[in-house]
């Protein structure tokens, strides 16, 4: 059965809210780079309530699903992947308390996690994953679409 990953992208302080990567051990290939915020989804959410709890808990704000933007059916992680347009309501950005923050082993590998707000113009010159997301944003951004 494949996981379910859901992401919001959200337009805050004249940029985007993204999650940047560092000193990623279990990933070989990819060391430093950028994501947009989400995971998993936990038993009996919707995708849309999955979206706001993951940024709540990698951000610490409160958003509001606007959309569905992207849809990337992922055969490497054997996930389907969904990316949401979401609003920002409320809160401090970068007051996360989700799991990742945590001291916890299971994320020993994963390096830090890094809230920040990329420029529009700044995001083509960053690592975004998945490339095939970045490259949809990218074109929307250029189109004024988001």
């Amino acid at each position: 059965m494949k996981r379910i990953r859901v992401a919001g992208i959200i337009p805050m302080n004249g940029g985007f809210a993204l999650m940047h990567r560092m000193d990623v051990k279990k990933n070989p290939n990819f060391h430093e780079y950028y994501t947009f915020p989400g995971g998993g989804l936990e038993a009996g959410e919707t995708k849309e309530e999955g979206t706001i709890r993951e940024i709540k808990e990698e951000f610490g704000i409160n958003v509001k699903v606007i959309k569905e933007l992207y849809r990337l059916d992922s055969k490497e992680f054997n996930q389907e992947e969904y990316y949401y347009l979401c609003e920002y309501i409320d809160g401090k950005f970068g007051t996360g308390q989700g799991p990742e923050f945590s001291n916890d082993p299971k994320y020993i590998d994963s390096g830090k996690y890094l809230p920040e707000i990329i420029k529009p113009e700044e995001i083509k010159n960053i690592r975004l994953l998945p490339t095939e997301i970045k490259e949809k944003f990218v074109q929307d951004i250029k189109k004024d679409e988001l």
